[in-house]
């Protein structure tokens, strides 16, 4: 079967521009069509990567070919009969997860981002050719692309040169890293996993981070498969590689087949000497876990709405506080199973996750299914509304995971648990996922795979704690399980029912209101910049000293900017909300 061969170049770093080339040898005689994705899978948001193609042309032979924009991600081509090459710039300044990045210290992005689709040869084996630009020959690449064979030489680890793909689908889920990064590498269950480190990295214990990132690796692959221990992206992959670009304050992370792509803040690593866990540490060994987890859960176990994804136009699915959901609810777990935290600390990050839900008008308004089906319009586009409309389908999918696993092992005196469901569904839609076989979890059928898994009947609770905004019954679960769950307030001064953040110029605005509390009583709004209280100026600095002189039931008389305009108001002093979960080990228990 042909080839379809591209070819990118990091051809000027300081003004961050990567060129690519495709050569087709069988272009669509009636003029062939290209695209680029809308959106890259597991961030829900049309994003329009096109936006960063520039200078795009089409030649066969000397001869250079009309190109007509068909709508705003797709292109066509004048008809042709011979070898087509296409050639672009494409612009890459952006340092996230989701898209593509390039300046003088290193490269990197998603195939979403670069590489053009061609139309009718989205099954046709992929041939990439990285290349490195003028200055940067000592640069290495970091995928988990396969190195291709061609001519009797294998391209060597790490070097620039020939890799390839068995289809554009598998193509545009292998991201690239390439730079001089710190490099750490360890093998779990006979699986070879690189981790690789970008940005300013003074004194990180690296050595500390592998060897608790080799501890949750191996007790995932060893949690979906107990008899083999096969590590999935061996199916597509040489080794697994975690590539992490870090930065002074950023977190987040995007999952891929054989790789995840995570941006970290350089206060939450380790540092060589202090042995500590800190708050911080434990949030990106979280993240670390989540995104491993995301090997099976999404990537190979899907909801039928991505069978096979459409980078076109949003896949909708009332499903993900299963495929991000279950995802959060096992990443912190995960630590607890392979002994990077203790229980008492797990349970504190579970009540920090229940906080968080409680905390939330939304959950009132929003089901967990609704959350998911309109991630693409409302939780991927938050504005200061959001905390009192929305739920998260991470968060608070994750508290449904928590409720079904303790009403399973409440039912079975232990005996089966949420466990058994997901190596059930692993079992039937995950294994031979990359195969002509998919298959994708329907949108009603959960209830009855966890019957079959389990033996439990949880339709009815499974409908209420996803298509009603009821919150759930977790005290009484957990009880029975020896945890006691207690609310208790965060803060002994009275408040204002809404959140304040500095501003980008360090004024004390508010951030979000929340509806029913003092502050929309009062008819203050997100945006309004806090300036006196009683006749004291307010400063981010001294706000919780002045609320800590009040008391609750107190009116006191703020001055605020809105826009340009000051404006004065009277206030009643809240009382501090019992809002903070805690979970102890009962002595029952």
């Amino acid at each position: 079967m042909p080839f379809v061969s591209y070819q990118i170049t990091p051809v000027d770093p300081a003004a961050h521009y990567f060129d690519v080339s495709i050569t087709i040898d069988h272009p669509d005689r009636r003029g062939q069509v290209v695209s680029l994705p809308a959106w890259i899978p597991g961030s829900y948001l049309i994003r329009d990567f096109s936006r960063h193609i520039h200078q795009l042309t089409a030649r066969t032979g000397r001869t250079e070919l009309a190109i007509k924009k068909i709508d705003n991600h797709t292109w066509q081509i004048a008809p042709c009969s011979r070898r087509l090459t296409l050639s672009y710039r494409v612009y890459a300044w952006d340092l996230s997860v989701r898209c593509a990045h390039l300046d003088q210290t290193h490269g990197f992005f998603n195939g979403t981002s670069v590489f053009l689709k061609v139309h009718g040869r989205e099954t046709q084996p992929c041939l990439v050719s990285i290349e490195p630009g003028a200055t940067t020959r000592n640069w290495r690449v970091y995928t988990s692309l396969k190195r291709a064979r061609r001519g009797g030489q294998t391209t060597a680890p790490h070097r620039f040169g020939l890799y390839e793909a068995p289809n554009y689908d598998a193509l545009v889920d292998h991201p690239v890293e390439m730079g001089t990064p710190h490099v750490e590498t360890f093998t779990v269950c006979g699986a070879k996993h690189e981790m690789v480190f970008t940005g300013v990295l003074p004194n990180v214990d690296f050595k500390r981070i592998a060897r608790d990132t080799a501890k949750i690796c191996e007790t995932q692959i060893r949690f979906f498969e107990p008899q083999t221990h096969r590590a999935p992206f061996l199916d597509s992959a040489d080794q697994y590689v975690f590539m992490t670009y870090v930065t002074g304050k950023d977190y987040g992370g995007l999952e891929h087949r054989a790789s995840t792509a995570l941006v970290a803040s350089r206060q939450d690593l380790p540092v060589v000497g202090n042995d500590e866990r800190s708050e911080g540490y434990t949030g990106f060994l979280g993240l670390v876990s989540h995104e491993y987890f995301h090997t099976w859960n999404v990537k190979r176990i899907k909801p039928q709405a991505f069978v096979p994804y459409d980078l076109s136009r949003p896949n909708l699915t009332s499903l993900l506080w299963i495929f991000e959901g279950f995802t959060s609810y096992y990443d912190d777990l995960m630590l607890l199973r392979a002994g990077v935290v203790d229980e008492p600390e797990y349970l504190r990050l579970l009540a920090k996750t229940i906080t968080s839900v409680h905390r939330g008008p939304g959950r009132h308004r929003q089901t967990v299914a609704d959350s998911s089906f309109d991630a693409w319009n409302r939780y991927y586009r938050q504005d200061e509304s959001s905390v009192n409309n929305i739920v998260s389908y991470y968060t608070k999918g994750s508290l449904v995971a928590l409720a079904l696993d303790l009403s399973i092992r409440n039912a079975t005196g232990n005996r089966k648990s949420l466990d058994n469901v997901m190596r059930l569904m692993w079992d039937r839609y995950g294994r031979r996922f990359y195969t002509a076989r998919q298959r994708g979890v329907q949108e009603d059928e959960f209830a009855t795979l966890l019957r079959q898994a389990t033996g439990v009947d949880l339709q009815t609770f499974i409908e209420k704690a996803t298509e009603s905004t009821d919150d759930l019954p977790l005290a009484a679960l957990l009880a029975k399980q020896g945890v006691a769950l207690s609310w208790q307030a965060e803060r002994r001064a009275p408040g204002i029912g809404a959140v304040m953040r500095a501003t980008a110029s360090g004024e004390p605005g508010l951030a979000q209101v929340l509806e029913g509390g003092a502050a929309h009583a009062a008819g203050l709004s997100a945006g309004d910049i806090l300036l006196a209280m009683d006749g004291l100026r307010i400063e981010v600095g001294n706000w919780e000293k002045l609320l800590s002189r009040c008391q609750a039931g107190q009116q006191v008389t703020l001055h605020y900017f809105r826009r340009d305009e000051l404006r004065s108001t009277t206030l009643t002093l809240q009382a501090p909300a019992n809002d903070q979960c805690s979970l102890n080990r009962s002595s029952a228990g």
